[in-house]
């Protein structure tokens, strides 16, 4: 395993970006958050109402932005403290403060490169191009004279993202021995799947690669091997349009039936405790295990988690010495190598048709 850089040298980077998807804080944001989120997807309104009474249940107010502001926080005290003198700043696809804003105040500031640290870890149009699309459109609304963005790399595979869940397994696992692990992310259509990465699939089997590093992590730690899934929340698609499965609902209920007694679930595939899982996990997943009898606690996700922050200095670090020619250790674990710094062209195809995106290989 390698470990976390040290250097303090980001040259030729003068600005840190930190991208994430955005939520609503009020309960009149909610539906014109959701509109922002599936335009151009033909979903009638009357779906989105239903979809932001969720957001009743916490005030209206999605946790995602508190989050990311202590996430700030966190990146800049440990920026400073490791002599990296630069800026950072923040920008959201989805909802205020917005990626495009962000861009033009660096613009403002005479930034001229920003390296972009984006909340998703794997590889696949949503967690991956459709951030990088984003940072285009923002530095085309910005204008000549703005800030190169430069995305970082996927990170679903570094030691600082997935030591934070290893630890948060073992705890879950005290005083449930035989618990079953069942690792949950974010459902795709089975099309956006197979075109995920340079050479298709990368999204299910990057994830897989990450649960089967905790799983060995965990039975090294506490000398007993538990029995793991990868299963899937919040499909959002219609009917006919074959998504990833089994729902983690509907796994739940078959290891009802199997006879399994408790279980931890594994927010693999989040950065942190949005509404994805906060609701979808906390609220339903939760009361389907209590109704079946099911034992169950869920594992908090990496967040800001001191490690998960140090990561984001590793690759910033990492990349500008790419950048200026230098040789990197890059820190990977679990088997796969490092993913890449520049995407192939046709890697995680736009759905909808081919957009401009930053980070591709032309």
């Amino acid at each position: 395993m390698a470990s976390i850089q040290g250097g303090s040298d980001v040259a030729p980077y003068d600005a840190l970006l930190l991208v994430s998807f955005g939520g609503p804080e009020k309960p009149e944001d909610v539906v014109p958050f959701l509109e922002n989120v599936t335009r151009g997807r033909g979903i009638p309104r009357e779906r989105l109402e239903e979809v932001g009474a969720h957001y009743s249940l916490f005030g209206g107010r999605s946790p995602i932005n508190d989050i990311n502001r202590v996430l700030l926080a966190a990146i800049r005290e440990d920026l400073a403290a490791h002599g990296i003198g630069i800026p950072v700043y923040w920008g959201n696809r989805n909802w205020a403060p917005y990626l495009r804003d962000a861009v033009a105040q660096m613009k403002d500031d005479a930034i001229s490169r920003a390296a972009c640290f984006t909340t998703s870890a794997y590889s696949s149009y949503s967690s991956c191009r459709q951030y990088r699309e984003n940072l285009a459109d923002a530095a085309s609304f910005a204008g000549e004279g703005g800030p190169q963005l430069d995305r970082l790399r996927s990170y679903y595979n570094h030691p600082g993202f997935l030591e934070p869940v290893v630890d948060g397994v073992v705890d879950g696992l005290a005083g449930r021995e035989g618990a079953r692990l069942v690792f949950v992310t974010h459902s795709l259509p089975e099309s956006m799947n197979a075109g995920s990465g340079p050479r298709g699939g990368a999204y299910v089997a990057q994830h897989r690669n990450a649960a089967a590093y905790v799983a060995d992590r965990v039975a090294t730690m506490t000398g007993r091997r538990h029995a793991h899934d990868l299963v899937f929340c919040s499909r959002s698609g219609p009917p006919q349009v074959p998504w990833l499965e089994p729902d983690v609902g509907d796994h739940l209920e078959k290891l009802a039936g199997d006879g399994v007694q408790s279980v931890v679930l594994v927010p693999i595939g989040f950065v942190s405790d949005h509404m994805e899982v906060v609701y979808d996990l906390d609220t339903e997943a939760v009361a389907t295990a209590e109704r079946l009898g099911l034992d169950v606690v869920r594992v908090s996700t990496s967040g800001t988690d001191q490690r998960f922050v140090a990561m984001v200095r590793d690759l910033l670090v990492e990349r500008a010495a790419v950048e200026r020619g230098e040789p990197v250790t890059r820190a990977a674990v679990g088997g796969d190598p490092p993913c890449w710094d520049l995407c192939e062209a046709g890697c995680c195809p736009n759905p909808r048709g081919e957009r401009p995106a930053v980070g591709g290989v032309a």
